[in-house]
């Protein structure tokens, strides 16, 4: 993101202002808007050997303020790349017959009008037991975050601070205008923690930081593996990551325990993932 561009999206959701600067005429607007944006990794794909840090390439100052936090990534699966082409095929097929669909018109003006509706009529509260619940998982979640920064020595891409916990507010509100109901309850606290730890929290874990909860048995399973990696690959020597798989699991490791060692050797920088991870080179 460009410095200017990285000032102007920050005002926009910090100050709820947009300042113009435009043929002579300097003003200041208010951002009477939801934000939605899109961007790509620095790499152009995410990257599950990188931190989620190093993926987003963001500001924190940025990323916190987003409500909601969805990672896309392009898994190539049979049945799914079927559905998905499936799908673009009839949009374009189908482009022209649906330009003259008048009863898809009226169902998408009667939604556009619902939502008109329960912004402008309806202002819900939270109840005292959903309150209390919000208080309880927010705490929950505050500490599970410091505890995963005290296991990998790294603070969390996304931090999670009062401006979560009111975006979950938010959340919840959006949840009961849909209902137009004028009182939020547990259940909808439940489905806004849902959808946050489903989205931003999993975001905020993604990457080589996920694999983080190993235990002694696993780790000398681990060590193992990268000695027996370290002995076959000599320094500046590449490999084939999936013939490096077969000949340590040939020789009884598990391939998962392989995995994390390649993980973990990758973050250390003794190793280097090349042609989409599919060739391992020894750095060091």
């Amino acid at each position: 993101m460009r410095p200017e561009d990285r000032v102007a999206i920050h005002e926009a959701m910090k100050q709820q202002t947009i300042s113009i600067a435009k043929a002579g005429i300097t003003t200041v607007l208010n951002s009477r808007t939801s934000v939605l944006a899109a961007a790509n990794p620095p790499s152009g794909r995410y990257d599950d050997l990188k931190t989620a840090q190093d993926n987003f390439d963001l500001r924190t100052t940025i990323l916190s303020r987003f409500d909601l936090i969805f990672i896309v990534k392009d898994v190539s699966l049979y049945d799914q790349d079927k559905i998905i082409a499936s799908h673009i095929i009839k949009v374009h097929s189908s482009a022209q017959a649906a330009s003259g669909d008048i009863r898809a018109s009226k169902e998408e003006n009667w939604l556009k009008r619902y939502i008109q509706y329960c912004r402008s009529e309806c202002h819900p509260h939270l109840s005292e037991a959903a309150c209390a619940k919000l208080q309880s998982d927010y705490v929950d979640i505050r500490r599970e975050m410091r505890q995963q920064a005290n296991e990998t020595g790294e603070a969390a891409a996304i931090p999670i601070t009062a401006m979560q916990l009111e975006a979950i507010i938010r959340l919840n509100e959006s949840l009961a205008k849909m209902k137009l109901s004028h009182v939020a309850t547990e259940s909808d606290v439940t489905e806004a923690l849902r959808l946050f730890k489903v989205c931003t929290m999993d975001a905020a874990c993604s990457g080589i930081n996920q694999h983080i909860h190993i235990t002694p048995d696993m780790a000398n399973d681990i060590k193992q593996a990268e000695n027996q990696i370290k002995r076959r690959l000599g320094i500046g020597n590449h490999i084939s990551e999936r013939s490096l798989i077969d000949d340590l699991t040939r020789m009884g490791m598990n391939e998962s325990m392989v995995r994390r060692a390649i993980l973990i050797m990758h973050q250390r920088g003794e190793v280097e993932c090349q042609r989409e991870r599919n060739i391992i080179v020894r750095k060091v």
